[in-house]
């Protein structure tokens, strides 16, 4: 797999859990089922999921700069230092859904895997094509 098949992949998926985050906050799906069924009320679910769409969004944007789909506004080595500030997140996050309290959070744990994943084919293929690309000089 490719790093560009690799982003275009997490894009897809991040509409798709953005959408998702988009039904609980209009109340379509039950808050009770995310969140570890950790959260109590309207209030909260409302802080958790407009950062949990915040944090969706701004991976959106880095991975659209990664795969040079946006201008590079930020240095290359930071977003970078972002992913893999993402890798550890979804793979801690993995763990954490694993553990959850409802079956649909454990469910949940594939598709951070499949994030971890993702990001994990975005850093090693570019990696091999970096040390691969004959040198201009």
């Amino acid at each position: 797999m490719t790093p560009k098949l690799a982003i275009q992949i997490m894009l897809w998926l991040i509409t798709l859990v953005t959408l998702f985050h988009l039904a609980i906050l209009g109340k379509i799906i039950p808050y009770e089922i995310t969140w570890g069924g950790r959260l109590k009320n309207d209030s909260e679910m409302y802080v958790f999921e407009t950062i949990s769409i915040m944090f969706n969004i701004f991976l959106g944007l880095v991975l659209l700069i990664k795969g040079e789909r946006l201008p590079t506004f930020i240095p290359m080595k930071l977003v970078n230092i972002i992913l893999w500030a993402f890798l550890i997140l979804f793979g801690l996050n993995t763990i954490g859904n694993i553990f959850a309290k409802t079956l649909f959070e454990k469910i949940l744990a594939i598709v951070t895997l499949s994030f971890s994943y993702l990001i994990f084919i975005i850093f090693r293929n570019a990696r091999n094509e970096n040390t691969t690309k004959p040198k201009l000089h």
